[in-house]
């Protein structure tokens, strides 16, 4: 008996179809293809669900199997579409490594990954992107609108416990942001749906400053570093002859080592720092001693038993002691000892 003839590859006479490579054929995912159409064509992708959108099918089952096979894909894929996509179906127990895996190839190639966990739901992300394919992309954005009263209400939801009821509240009985924000806070406590919580939150995003003081004291930190210490200097003097200044502002003297006359001369003042005499370089600091905890036990070891009192012996009791120990105490009569 003769095997089937392989499908026929034809070329998509309407761009209403998906286009599906002829590799495709006996894929379950096909029949879980449902509201559009679909054709073989000869294509590099294993669906073409636009005209610049090639997708790409892949088994995590097969890939264990067959690691190479998605790299060769990948790699003959190339740049043939402006937007190149791969469908993983997740059929395995520990999916976590191969996905992680998958992912940062797809990185690499500048590919869209994404992961279905049934056959249904990757039909479904097919058809998906072939029905939406010259869909705007306003479907999925935000709406803002631009109404005084639109642009209210987003920023008084942004306050904490403050929903749109709220909002419409505060519009009614002030009318403005600005009599809003300079509400007192009894004002507030007298409207309907505030309590003292909401109140608070309301108070504190319009009263409260941006810069809070955490970030304050951080700053005037950071200045008060910055700003040299003045430095005191020290009258020095040298021989038998020299004698040091007692003044905090006296320049500094060096005497001669001969104690004859000396000669001051002004090195540096309290108000100069960039005028100061340099200061002696500070010894490098030695190395640590590296640290081995089996080197320390072992030590300790050797020296617990020298450490270690020796054993007190106990004293020994023969049987006449212990049942001397054990008869009960006798009372003592002074006339029965001196009759």
């Amino acid at each position: 008996m003769s095997a089937a003839p392989p499908p026929p590859v034809v070329i998509p006479g309407s761009g209403n179809n998906i286009i599906v490579s002829p590799t495709q054929k006996g894929n379950p995912v096909l029949e879980c293809i449902r509201n559009v159409g679909r054709e073989f064509g000869d294509i590099l992708a294993d669906y073409q669900v636009g005209r610049t959108t090639g997708l790409l099918w892949l088994s995590l089952r097969y890939h264990r199997l067959h690691p190479e096979y998605i790299h060769k894909r990948i790699e003959k894929l190339g740049h043939s579409y402006n937007l190149r996509i791969l469908l993983v179906l997740c059929d395995v127990t520990e999916h976590r490594d191969s996905i992680r895996e998958l992912t940062k190839s797809c990185l690499v190639n500048n590919i869209t990954i994404i992961v279905a966990f049934s056959l249904d739901e990757a039909g479904h992300y097919i058809a998906t992107f072939k029905q939406f394919e010259h869909k705007s992309p306003d479907l999925i954005k935000e709406r803002t609108e631009k109404d005084y009263h639109s642009v209210l209400r987003t920023a008084l939801t942004s306050i904490s416990k403050v929903n749109k009821t709220d909002v419409e509240t505060l519009r009614s009985s002030f009318g403005s942001f600005a009599k809003i924000s300079h509400a007192t806070s009894d004002q507030l406590q007298n409207l309907p749906g505030f309590g003292q919580v909401k109140v608070k939150n309301v108070k504190n995003a319009f009263d409260k400053p941006f810069r809070n003081n955490a970030t304050a004291t951080l700053a005037s930190s950071q200045v008060t570093q910055t700003i040299p210490r003045p430095s005191q200097p020290a009258a020095v003097a040298g021989g038998s002859g020299g004698q040091a200044s007692n003044g905090p502002l006296a320049p500094t003297a060096i005497a001669s080592s001969s104690g004859g006359a000396t000669s001051g001369a002004n090195i540096g003042s309290a108000g100069d720092p960039s005028m100061e005499p340099p200061r002696p370089a500070r010894a490098p600091r030695p190395p640590s001693p590296d640290w081995d905890i089996e080197l320390d036990l072992d030590e300790e070891m050797d020296e617990a038993p020298a450490l270690r009192p020796p054993p007190t012996p106990r004293p020994v009791i023969d049987d006449s002691e212990r049942n001397r120990s054990n008869s009960p105490i006798q009372e003592f009569d002074i006339d029965l000892d001196l009759n």
